[in-house]
Protein backbone atom coordinates (compact mmCIF):
# COMPACT_ATOMS: atom_id res chain seq x y z
CA UNK A 1 0.00 0.00 0.00
CA UNK A 2 1.34 3.26 -0.36
CA UNK A 3 -0.02 6.82 0.26
CA UNK A 4 -0.40 10.16 -2.24
CA UNK A 5 0.42 13.76 -0.96
CA UNK A 6 -2.17 15.98 -2.73
CA UNK A 7 -1.45 19.01 -3.38
CA UNK A 8 -3.70 22.16 -4.51
CA UNK A 9 -1.56 24.36 -6.15
CA UNK A 10 -1.60 27.77 -8.25
CA UNK A 11 -0.78 27.79 -11.59
CA UNK A 12 2.75 29.59 -10.62
CA UNK A 13 3.68 26.43 -8.86
CA UNK A 14 2.32 28.07 -5.18
CA UNK A 15 1.23 25.68 -3.04
CA UNK A 16 -2.43 26.26 -1.11
CA UNK A 17 -3.24 23.22 0.77
CA UNK A 18 -1.55 19.77 1.12
CA UNK A 19 -2.61 16.59 3.06
CA UNK A 20 -1.63 13.04 2.82
CA UNK A 21 -4.08 10.62 1.24
CA UNK A 22 -3.28 7.41 3.06
CA UNK A 23 -3.62 3.26 2.37
CA UNK A 24 -3.66 3.47 -1.81
CA UNK A 25 -2.71 0.60 -4.22
CA UNK A 26 0.89 1.26 -5.86
CA UNK A 27 -0.40 2.32 -8.67
CA UNK A 28 -3.92 4.16 -9.75
CA UNK A 29 -5.80 5.32 -12.39
CA UNK A 30 -6.22 9.26 -12.14
CA UNK A 31 -9.89 9.04 -12.25
CA UNK A 32 -9.44 6.59 -9.08
CA UNK A 33 -7.19 9.24 -7.16
CA UNK A 34 -9.73 12.26 -8.09
CA UNK A 35 -12.62 10.02 -6.79
CA UNK A 36 -10.46 8.91 -3.79
CA UNK A 37 -10.10 12.82 -3.00
CA UNK A 38 -13.38 14.32 -3.32
CA UNK A 39 -14.76 11.41 -1.58
CA UNK A 40 -12.58 12.07 1.59
CA UNK A 41 -13.51 15.94 1.04
CA UNK A 42 -17.31 15.44 0.92
CA UNK A 43 -16.72 12.82 4.37
CA UNK A 44 -14.67 15.71 6.10
CA UNK A 45 -17.16 18.08 5.27
CA UNK A 46 -20.44 16.01 6.17
CA UNK A 47 -18.68 15.37 9.67
CA UNK A 48 -18.28 19.10 10.42
CA UNK A 49 -21.05 20.66 9.20
CA UNK A 50 -18.81 23.64 8.50
CA UNK A 51 -20.40 26.35 6.11
CA UNK A 52 -17.78 26.05 3.65
CA UNK A 53 -16.51 23.42 1.79
CA UNK A 54 -13.19 23.60 0.41
CA UNK A 55 -12.72 21.06 -2.26
CA UNK A 56 -11.90 20.40 -5.89
CA UNK A 57 -14.98 21.34 -7.48
CA UNK A 58 -17.71 23.54 -6.75
CA UNK A 59 -20.78 21.56 -4.93
CA UNK A 60 -24.20 21.86 -6.76
CA UNK A 61 -25.91 24.97 -5.16
CA UNK A 62 -22.92 26.13 -3.27
CA UNK A 63 -21.37 29.82 -4.15
CA UNK A 64 -18.37 30.33 -4.73
CA UNK A 65 -15.86 32.56 -2.62
CA UNK A 66 -12.04 33.22 -2.19
CA UNK A 67 -12.31 31.05 0.71
CA UNK A 68 -13.90 28.13 -0.60
CA UNK A 69 -17.86 26.74 -1.55
CA UNK A 70 -20.35 28.47 0.66
CA UNK A 71 -22.90 26.00 1.38
CA UNK A 72 -26.44 26.75 2.02
CA UNK A 73 -27.81 26.02 5.49
CA UNK A 74 -26.98 22.67 6.61
CA UNK A 75 -26.76 21.15 3.47
CA UNK A 76 -24.89 17.74 3.08
CA UNK A 77 -23.02 17.00 -0.23
CA UNK A 78 -23.43 13.86 -2.07
CA UNK A 79 -19.96 12.31 -2.41
CA UNK A 80 -20.54 10.38 -5.81
CA UNK A 81 -21.93 13.21 -7.15
CA UNK A 82 -19.27 14.95 -6.39
CA UNK A 83 -17.08 12.78 -7.43
CA UNK A 84 -18.29 12.71 -11.00
CA UNK A 85 -18.52 16.33 -11.20
CA UNK A 86 -14.91 16.28 -10.46
CA UNK A 87 -14.41 13.46 -13.30
CA UNK A 88 -16.12 15.50 -15.93
CA UNK A 89 -14.47 18.87 -14.47
CA UNK A 90 -10.78 17.15 -15.56
CA UNK A 91 -12.59 15.90 -18.88
CA UNK A 92 -13.42 20.25 -19.48
CA UNK A 93 -10.38 21.29 -18.29
CA UNK A 94 -11.66 22.53 -15.26
CA UNK A 95 -8.07 21.52 -13.42
CA UNK A 96 -4.96 19.71 -13.92
CA UNK A 97 -2.68 17.01 -12.46
CA UNK A 98 0.76 16.70 -12.46
CA UNK A 99 2.28 13.64 -11.17
CA UNK A 100 6.13 12.03 -11.52
CA UNK A 101 6.97 15.04 -13.14
CA UNK A 102 4.78 15.18 -15.89
CA UNK A 103 0.53 16.67 -16.94
CA UNK A 104 -1.89 13.72 -16.24
CA UNK A 105 -4.03 13.40 -19.92
CA UNK A 106 -6.87 11.47 -19.22
CA UNK A 107 -8.65 9.65 -16.77
CA UNK A 108 -7.50 6.22 -17.34
CA UNK A 109 -3.85 7.06 -17.48
CA UNK A 110 -2.19 5.33 -14.26
CA UNK A 111 -0.54 7.22 -11.41
CA UNK A 112 2.69 5.41 -9.75
CA UNK A 113 2.45 6.02 -6.04
CA UNK A 114 5.64 4.19 -4.69
CA UNK A 115 8.36 6.62 -3.88
CA UNK A 116 6.15 9.00 -1.89
CA UNK A 117 4.12 9.96 -4.97
CA UNK A 118 3.22 13.60 -4.79
CA UNK A 119 -0.44 14.52 -7.11
CA UNK A 120 -0.72 18.56 -7.92
CA UNK A 121 -3.75 19.55 -8.34
CA UNK A 122 -4.09 23.28 -10.30
CA UNK A 123 -7.39 24.90 -10.50
CA UNK A 124 -7.76 26.68 -14.66
CA UNK A 125 -9.48 29.97 -14.64
CA UNK A 126 -11.72 30.50 -17.90
CA UNK A 127 -10.74 33.32 -20.19
CA UNK A 128 -13.47 35.87 -20.54
CA UNK A 129 -15.34 35.80 -23.14
CA UNK A 130 -13.76 32.36 -24.10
Amino acid sequence: MAEALLRDETMTGREITSWVLPDLPDRITARELIRLRVRAEVARFNATRDEMFHGLVQPSGATETPQGFRMPGSARIDGEAQAYAACRAFDRNAFIMLAGGRQVEDLDDPIDLRNGGAVAFIRLIPLVGG
